[in-house]
């Protein structure tokens, strides 16, 4: 028995070691902190809103220095959101192997490098770009780390509409780098991504609900049920719908738009809909997850296509 018990332990430490030499430091963990997927999609509505706003007469180097201090500010949002929620991380099967679960990166060099990128970016936005679009970085960083990520995220039911305001900045930012204003074109582009948002990571939260129960998120699948979360669901992807019209409304894109985003916010619509009478609600919500991201990233590069000059 004795030996069993080495034996056992020798294992155990050897499965430690050979899982820590496997996971050892490297410049990739930096990277991945930053959630790089949810970089480059918010990178494409940043660069739709510079571009619609610019109406073909684009200065570069004016879009380089927008892409950049928004990348960095929305990477240190996704880096101090990873910070903040470590010890949930731990408990989800889709996040526990992230770099602060795994214990790859030290907590205090995963904050220190949130608040390096935050203020880079934010100097980058404010003295390359504009005031506004800093203010506009400075919102949407605050509204995600601290209301949402901080706050309401652990304690409330609607945290993730509130989330969708920081979500929604990006284009905002990209627009106002160029008109150095908030008006009609901003406001649209800003609902657009609000309304996008909330049954895009819902559709999610049904797909993973009891890795979300299990670590202790109030999502509104977790604690409403799957019905009434579609039915919020339906309450903005209705409305999606005439929202991105608006832009050719407003004469910022061409036929081409109207027709592709009417096409495929009717098809989210029903999409969604099905789910009312779905057998199996983990595939239905996977399948609505997938379309809400080749939605978004669709509409964009046909908003980009179709931009009408001055």
């Amino acid at each position: 028995m004795e030996r069993q018990d080495r034996y056992d332990s020798a294992t155990a430490e050897a499965s430690t070691a050979a899982f820590t030499a496997a996971r050892k430091l490297s410049w990739r963990d930096f990277v991945q902190v930053t959630k790089p997927g949810i970089l480059m999609s918010n990178l494409i509505t940043t660069f739709g809103g510079f571009w619609i706003a610019s109406k073909l007469e684009a200065d570069w180097l004016l879009l380089l220095w927008t892409l950049l201090g928004t990348a960095l500010v929305m990477a240190a949002g996704c880096v101090l959101n990873n910070y903040l929620d470590r010890d949930m991380d731990a408990k989800m099967e889709r996040t526990k192997d992230r770099v602060l679960p795994a214990g790859v990166l030290m907590p205090k060099v995963v904050l220190a490098y949130g608040i390096f990128l935050a203020v880079i970016g934010l100097n980058i936005l404010g003295f390359l770009v504009n005031p506004l679009a800093a203010g506009l970085g400075f919102l949407g960083l605050f509204v995600y780390v601290w209301v949402y990520t901080a706050w309401l995220k652990r304690t409330s039911v609607w945290s993730t509409v509130v989330g969708a305001i920081s979500g929604a900045v990006p284009p905002v930012i990209g627009y106002s780098a160029v008109t150095g204003r908030v008006d009609e074109g901003a406001l649209i582009l800003f609902l657009i991504l609000f309304l996008w948002q909330p049954p895009h990571f819902w559709a999610l939260g049904i797909r993973r609900k009891e890795e979300y129960r299990a670590a202790g998120y109030p999502l509104l699948p977790v604690v409403k049920g799957n019905r009434p979360t579609k039915i919020s669901m339906m309450r903005y992807v209705i409305p999606l719908v005439p929202v991105s019209l608006l832009l050719y409304t407003y004469d910022y894109v061409g036929l081409i738009y109207l027709v592709a985003s009417l096409i495929l916010g009717v098809v989210w619509v029903i999409l969604c809909a099905r789910g009312f009478s779905a057998k199996d609600d983990i595939q239905w919500s996977k399948g609505v997850f997938l379309y809400s991201i080749n939605y978004l990233t669709i509409l964009f590069i046909i908003m980009v296509i179709d931009t009408i000059g001055r």
